[in-house]
């Protein structure tokens, strides 16, 4: 004869009890979870430094790619690109006169005339890609030169942005760089020589190229820091000599420590975006 259980059956575990312990996660559990967590932050930064630190190095790599094509079409055309006072032979004429030298007409177009094609502008051919105000279209039309000869990539419309004669527009007027916000463009006042002037440190700059960000009023597209090193590889780590150089305090106060060229260094100490550079270019 079979004896019955003196043990009473154990009941079914309720609906609510089986949620709770579906809610519920062991220390090793939640320990796994941190781990992984850790690990993703950990390699989202570190993949944001590896992109920014790719960027920095497409700046000497544009510049010296940017150089060669100027001095490539300086050997083959006997002209400086934008100077250039006969490029309409080579190129075909956008308005104006198809005369050798400058052309008011030509010069005189803007944001609302924009090339689509390589027909283009004469330079003055006077050796200075931008002459502010009267040329300053040079420095858009050297960028449609350099692509028209095949030196550069791209195609870009030779004429300003519609905020005015300075407006440069990355990848429409000029080139758009690898580095966040970075565009290329050339400056020049008269003979290429500053001096007194708050925004630049004296000095013979003749045609300089910069990279900046037109996005932004101080112009800035790098911390000092990353300044620093970059101007370290390429040339003296001084903000205000050599053939690399920054905007003075008077546009750029955060970069440079001083406004006098040869006491001037890099702000270390500051590690916002604060500096843009000027590149001696020797043309």
């Amino acid at each position: 004869m079979l004896m019955p259980s003196l043990i009473a059956p154990k009941s079914p575990p309720t609906s609510a009890e089986c949620k709770g312990k579906e809610k519920a996660f062991s220390l090793v559990e939640l320990s796994i979870v941190l781990v992984i967590l850790g690990l993703l932050v950990g390699g989202v930064l570190s993949g944001q430094s590896l992109i920014r630190a790719a960027e920095l190095r497409a700046v000497s790599t544009e510049y010296n790619r940017y150089t060669a094509a100027l001095y490539s079409f300086r050997d083959k055309y006997f002209a400086i690109a934008g100077d250039m006072p006969n490029a309409t032979r080579f190129w075909g004429v956008q308005a104006g006169s198809a005369a050798d030298g400058r052309d008011a007409t030509c010069a005189a177009l803007d944001h609302t005339t924009p090339s689509t094609d390589s027909r283009t502008c004469n330079g003055d051919g006077d050796g200075g890609i931008n002459g502010i105000p009267a040329n300053v279209y040079e420095r858009y039309r050297m960028w449609q030169h350099l692509a028209n000869a095949g030196l550069i990539e791209g195609s870009y419309t030779g004429v300003h942005g519609n905020a005015g004669v300075l407006d440069t527009i990355a990848g429409v007027n000029t080139p758009k760089s690898k580095t966040d916000g970075g565009s290329w463009s050339f400056i020049r006042t008269g003979n290429g020589v500053f001096s007194g002037d708050p925004n630049v440190y004296d000095g013979s700059y003749g045609n300089a190229a910069e990279i900046r960000n037109d996005t932004v009023s101080s112009l800035a597209l790098l911390k000092p820091e990353e300044a620093w090193n970059i101007d370290s590889k390429m040339d003296d780590g001084l903000p205000g000599q050599g053939k690399i150089r920054t905007y003075n305090t008077g546009i750029q106060p955060n970069c440079g420590t001083t406004a006098v060229a040869s006491t001037a260094r890099y702000n270390l100490t500051h590690t916002s975006k604060a500096c843009s550079f000027i590149f001696i270019t020797g043309l």
